[in-house]
């Protein structure tokens, strides 16, 4: 039975909504600051399969529900829990991001660690997307965060 627990990670990126709602719809952006490889496009109704090539690692990602430049809800993980994507338009050169994850079905000392997974991986998500969008920069976030090196 899922809990009450929502985690939530926000950031402020200064690119127009289109430009951030955009990239994670596009895997060819989202590929840049994330992950590796994605089956195709996030569109509602249709299942995806995100690849972290490095880490040898592949997980299912279904999309729920996507209002244009506002939200990208999806369903993903093991076990399985909701991610909302929320786009706020700031001014037309600003987007307020926040990633709230939840419907988690875990108690004690596993939701303990997987609140702490969570928030940790959408940050270094929220970091490196922020460096690419506003400064052309891949910093390889997500791949270095774990050994092997």
């Amino acid at each position: 039975m899922p809990n009450p627990v929502t985690i939530e990670t926000q950031m402020m990126i200064r690119k127009p909504v289109s430009k951030v709602f955009e990239a994670f719809i596009d895997p060819e952006i989202t590929s840049k600051f994330w992950f590796s490889s994605s089956t195709g496009k996030l569109e509602q109704g249709h299942t995806v399969t995100w690849t972290w090539e490095k880490y040898q690692v592949s997980t299912k990602v279904m999309v729920t529900k996507i209002i244009a430049n506002e939200l990208i809800q999806i369903q993903w993980g093991e076990p399985s829990s909701t991610v909302d994507f929320r786009f706020e338009k700031i001014n037309e050169t600003q987007t307020y991001l926040r990633i709230q994850n939840y419907n988690i079905a875990l108690q004690g000392d596993e939701l303990i660690a997987f609140i702490i997974d969570s928030t940790g991986g959408f940050t270094t998500v929220l970091d490196s997307l922020k460096a690419y969008l506003e400064h052309d920069l891949q910093l390889n976030l997500v791949h270095d965060k774990f050994p092997p090196f």
